[in-house]
């Protein structure tokens, strides 16, 4: 895994240890001083993001990681497995704490990290209590599986995406039908909540991403100009930017209030399928099938305004 300074086109830091990237799966800890990746060889390596120095490896019994996600505080980080696996592990001790069996997909974890939702093989979205290992709540509408799951920043919302078109935004504490989301005419590969809460992100196969209001269900925003499918998504932390992943080999970065491209990164050598910006806003990685895990400086970016 490499990491590069975007503009300079010189390698900042050279990551060594994981093999191919799938899925997209790495994110930052919340204090922005760790960096973790997914790998085909069933590890996930936490660097410093400083140092490029590896600072725990994680390696279970179950499949290749496609997907990891920190806790709130960064004490805790969820895997996901091929095999239809999670694994909730310490992050200072490595040890892991909690395995959640069924798993069909992504995952995610509630602003207070108590709960974790995950896609259910049967095409559901399923809430665990991660005290418990328990279950808490199934929610039912999707007619295909499940890509991508996220909390709003209260809570209080719950949005999923899947391969038969839709989002669905949900009542993250009852089992009450959400509100469906119609607009994309392929599948959609992820969801992201605006750090405000007043919007929602979704990617998709039909090579655009859409920005809808979760509270009543009205687009707001189609962002065009991927020449290939989406498949992340991810919000600056003053929900100014809207970062997008394809499989045009590029990331772009959309200006949120007038919808227009502000920049196009480009470097890797194959479709990049992850995105995430660190929480201070000042850098932005994103994770391709070609073994690379770019980091670009977050800030300051251009932004094009109507002509």
């Amino acid at each position: 895994m490499k990491v590069w300074v975007a503009g300079i086109g010189q390698e900042a830091l050279s990551l060594k240890g994981n093999t191919k990237l799938i899925g997209g799966g790495m994110a930052f800890s919340p204090d922005c001083s760790c960096l973790a990746s997914a790998s085909e060889d069933k590890t996930v390596k936490v660097w410093d993001a400083r140092t490029g120095q590896e600072a725990l490896a994680l390696k279970g019994d179950t499949g290749p990681v496609y997907g990891v996600a920190y806790s709130p505080d960064g004490t805790r980080l969820a895997t996901v497995s091929v095999g239809g696996t999670v694994n909730v592990w310490d992050t200072k001790s490595g040890q892991e704490a909690l395995t959640l069996q069924g798993v069909g997909g992504p995952v995610a974890w509630s602003p207070d990290g108590l709960r974790l939702a995950t896609a259910a093989a049967d095409w559901t979205v399923k809430v665990w209590d991660v005290q418990t290992g328990q279950g808490v709540l199934i929610l039912k509408g999707h007619t295909l599986g499940v890509t991508g799951v996220a909390f709003s920043p209260d809570g209080r919302r719950l949005a999923s995406a899947s391969q038969d078109g839709t989002v669905w935004v949900w009542d993250a504490r009852t089992q009450r039908e959400g509100l469906m989301l119609l607009g994309h005419t392929g599948m959609v590969n992820g969801v992201a909540f605006s750090p405000d809460g007043d919007r929602l992100a979704s990617a998709s196969s039909d090579k655009t991403v859409k920005v809808w209001n979760p509270k009543t269900g009205q687009e707001v925003l189609s962002l065009k100009g991927h020449t290939s499918p989406v498949f992340g998504v991810a919000w600056s932390a003053d929900s100014t930017r809207l970062a997008s992943a394809a499989g045009d080999q590029t990331v772009k970065v959309w200006d949120t209030q007038t919808g227009q491209e502000a920049l196009t990164l480009r470097g890797h050598r194959d479709q990049v399928w992850g995105v995430a910006f660190s929480a201070d806003g000042t850098r932005l990685a994103s994770a391709s099938l070609d073994g690379t895990v770019k980091l670009w400086p977050g800030r300051p970016l251009p932004v094009l305004r109507p002509r």
